[in-house]
């Protein structure tokens, strides 16, 4: 399903913040060094950042992070309508205790490591109705989300080949009915699409088959083939599910490999900082395509991008209890 074709109005204003610390603990100042460090506003190397708790470190990152993009946007924030924001904690505690302090509408969403782009696809909505000026927001931290979804980092789990590492992080953007662009053209919302796999080590097998079946929904729906795009990109299936999604997307007659990459495979160097099959987390995506993607597009080095966050819906209980890993992938068009 497509909203609003040929989405002119709108426009993904500013996304202009990002810090991202690091995302191995026991390689803390190694992260620094990151492929992509140059690109994010600021770096740290303490996972905690000066607080007491990992949890309290991941509010205090998106707090600073939007109020660091509203600050750079010029416009205030008594002139921001409403913000959409989620993490992966209970309850997005995150995002909740992180933005109290902002006195902006605020609507919490949780779309696992998809959230990025479900807020800034509700975002473009609200803009196309009430909102002239609405912000879009999330984090991840490895450590919270190691404790909340897999073990205690203080129990040394031997993590196999397929695990992913939550990025450290945070994203936020700011999307406005008036500017120069880049512009959200389309929107194609996933459907929840469960495989069956069961292994929570193995997230980009999980979320992989969402992701083709938004890839070819925005297709049937657009009649655009993967030529027209300078750039698809997925949130963060990581090496293994990467190659998934081009074997996917191939049985269905799409052959995206020479123009498709994932975020999960740009923010590590695999080798050098031993992240397994690469990143994950609601930041991810949120600082991959906010500090290096939106550089790329302001710089008119690429001019189209499809952009398709994907989430497993899964939380520790459903682990224990046996149940299988439904993915979600959303998707945005984001163009010159």
């Amino acid at each position: 399903m497509i909203f609003w074709k040929n989405w002119e109005s709108k426009q993904l204003d500013l996304i202009l913040l990002h810090l991202l610390l690091n995302v191995q603990v026991l390689l803390a100042l190694k992260k620094l060094n990151g492929p992509l460090s140059k690109y994010f506003d600021q770096t740290l190397d303490d996972e905690f950042w000066g607080e007491k708790t990992w949890e309290k470190a991941e509010s205090k990152i998106i707090k600073e992070t939007v109020n660091t993009v509203i600050n750079k946007s010029g416009i205030p924030a008594d002139e921001i309508d409403c913000m959409f924001a989620g993490d992966l904690l209970n309850q997005c505690i995150s995002s909740s205790f992180g933005l109290r302090e902002l006195s902006i509408p605020f609507f919490g969403v949780f779309g696992a490591c998809s959230t990025f782009v479900e807020s800034l696809s509700l975002g473009a909505i609200a803009v196309e109705g009430f909102a002239e000026n609405v912000l879009c927001a999330t984090s991840s931290h490895f450590c919270s989300a190691e404790k909340q979804f897999r073990f205690p980092l203080e129990l040394g789990n031997q993590r196999p080949p397929t695990s992913q590492w939550t990025v450290t992080g945070s994203g936020a953007a700011i999307v406005s009915k008036n500017g120069q662009g880049p512009y959200i053209t389309h929107i194609t919302p996933g459907k929840i699409v469960d495989m069956g796999i069961k292994d929570a080590n193995n997230m980009g097998a999980a979320m992989a088959p969402a992701f083709a079946d938004t890839l070819v929904a925005h297709f049937l729906d657009t009649g655009r083939n993967p030529s027209y795009y300078d750039a698809i990109i997925s949130g963060d299936l990581g090496h293994i599910g990467k190659e998934i999604a081009i074997d996917i997307a191939k049985s269905q007659g799409y052959n995206i490999k020479s123009n498709y990459n994932d975020c999960g495979v740009l923010i590590f160097d695999k080798n050098a900082q031993d992240t397994h099959s690469g990143g994950s987390g609601c930041a991810c995506c949120g600082t991959v395509f906010s500090g290096y993607f939106f550089k790329q597009l302001k710089d008119k080095k690429i001019k189209k991008i499809l952009l398709i966050a994907t989430g497993a819906l899964m939380n520790s209980t459903s682990s224990q209890q046996g149940e299988s890993i439904p993915g979600i992938a959303h998707a945005i068009s984001i163009e010159l």
